[in-house]
């Protein structure tokens, strides 16, 4: 099986947003933390529509402040777990929670895409997982580092797409009961 023929399945996809914290959105360049918060925002709202599982991740939030509170206000039944490490593989609640989901495709978005992003796609991918990563979904402190990531994670294999390729796929049809709502998400 190729990648380029593998689409987000909703009943297979599990939504992790990576460490979209406050202190840290202010560490990234103008325009990028309302890009980043408002794509995140639409799959959020389209995971509560469509029933698929979401989990948040903070990097160390004593340093790095909390989540958003607009994305927290959007997942309020998916507490965020805390962590230090950078692969969120490496985070047991975490790993728990996606076992427990039975779920095989993770649709990453967050924040570094060089660092804590890159490294958790890569061991999921380890770990047998699908992985797709929301390039308009995710960003680095540089435009540099950011692109370096997507280029690595493309020759690994895994999936790089966007947030309206990823809403569309779950949809799958125009026939299907959310679409009129959540298509409206995208203006």
């Amino acid at each position: 099986m190729t990648s380029a023929l593998i689409t987000a399945d909703p009943q297979e996809s599990f939504l992790l947003l990576i460490d979209i914290q406050e202190r840290l959105l202010t560490a990234m360049p103008d325009g990028v933390q309302e890009s980043l918060i408002k794509q995140a925002g639409i799959l959020l709202q389209a995971s509560n529509a469509l029933e698929i599982p979401v989990a948040i991740t903070e990097q160390y939030p004593k340093g790095l402040g909390p989540t958003e509170t607009g994305l927290l206000n959007l997942s309020p039944s998916s507490p965020p777990i805390e962590k230090t490490c950078f692969s969120c593989a490496g985070v047991d609640e975490l790993m728990t929670r996606l076992r427990n989901s039975h779920r095989r495709s993770v649709i990453l978005m967050g924040m570094e895409t060089h660092i804590c992003v890159l490294q958790t796609a890569l061991a999921l991918q380890g770990q047998g997982y699908q992985v797709f990563v929301v390039e308009d979904g995710v960003c680095s402190r540089t435009e540099q580092n950011k692109n370096n990531a997507l280029q690595r994670l493309r020759q690994a294999g895994v999936i790089i797409t966007n947030t309206e390729s990823v809403l569309f796929e779950w949809l799958a049809d125009a026939k299907h009961p959310e679409f009129r709502t959540l298509s409206k998400l995208i203006v």
